[in-house]
């Protein structure tokens, strides 16, 4: 069975509550669950882990090259400053699709780079909670050509 892991890094917690005019209505736990159900239906196993601290997301990554097949991360505002988590995702052979919720390229100007980007498989931005859903599909059919 292809297993991934779903990261969410800080204030993503606060999903459904923060910002809904932006970050929507669903709720952390409401979207794990959906995405949960999402990769079963395609065969993958989901295992979701959200943490407001740097260190302990770059723990799992670190531990995600034996465990999973692929990572889907969003990693919140630390996308544009975290060179501590380029290098773990530089680190590992496992694939990482970075995620966001908002067009990070459309809204202030601090959000528009990513410091992760050159070092992930690919980037998918303002297509709201779709792009996890997309973002399982595409290592789907990375780490085993299963996109349906």
């Amino acid at each position: 069975m292809v297993r991934f892991l779903l990261l969410n890094g800080p204030n993503l917690n606060r999903l459904g509550m923060r910002e809904p005019h932006i970050y929507g209505h669903t709720t952390l736990a409401q979207l794990e669950k959906q995405l949960t159900e999402f990769a079963s239906e395609y065969g993958a196993e989901l295992t979701c882990y959200q943490s407001n601290y740097e260190g302990a997301l770059i723990d799992q990554i670190h531990r995600a090259e034996s465990l999973y097949d692929g990572i889907i991360f969003n990693p919140g505002a630390f996308t544009h400053y975290s060179y501590a988590l380029r290098d773990a995702i530089a680190s590992v052979q496992t694939p990482v699709i970075e995620v966001h919720i908002s067009n990070i390229h459309a809204r202030e100007a601090f959000r528009h780079q990513s410091v992760l980007a050159p070092v992930t498989a690919g980037q998918i931005v303002g297509l709201g909670i779709n792009g996890y859903r997309l973002a399982i599909l595409a290592l789907l059919d990375m780490v085993e050509g299963k996109g349906k």
